[in-house]
């Protein structure tokens, strides 16, 4: 086999010539002190397979993401400067104008560019 061997705990061991079961004995210890250190070494360790220890670490940290997002949207919201009622219907008057004028402007141009297609396609018509 070439390239390297993967350290991956999910990984799925066949067995290389008695040498599989080794490599996979070598780092479920490895995993293990690992786990020992990272507990402050009671001793007592519980070895979770990598990927459910990343889905239950996501799984618990989710309420705190979404309560930090929550407050931080808070705390966004509080510095919006709002418009006041005037403001909000002025504005909205000229949208409303704007739309008007454009919508009338490309109707006219509408019109004009189909009469003129219209035209060029009776010169050619048999």
């Amino acid at each position: 086999m070439w390239g390297f061997e993967s350290l991956l705990p999910c990984q799925i061991w066949r067995d290389l010539g008695g040498r599989g079961r080794e490599r996979e004995k070598e780092l479920a210890e490895a995993l293990k002190l690992k786990n020992e250190g990272q507990a402050g070494g009671s001793g007592v360790s519980i070895t979770v397979p990598g990927p459910v220890q990343r889905a239950w670490q996501a799984a618990l940290e989710y309420p705190r993401r979404a309560q930090r997002f929550l407050h931080e949207v808070r705390i966004e919201t509080r510095k919006v400067t709002w418009p006041s009622f005037d403001d909000v219907r002025s504005t909205t008057g000229v949208v409303i104008a704007t739309v008007f004028f454009f919508g009338v402007f490309l109707f006219l141009v509408d019109l004009g560019v189909s009469s003129v297609v219209q035209r060029v396609l009776k010169f050619f018509k048999p």
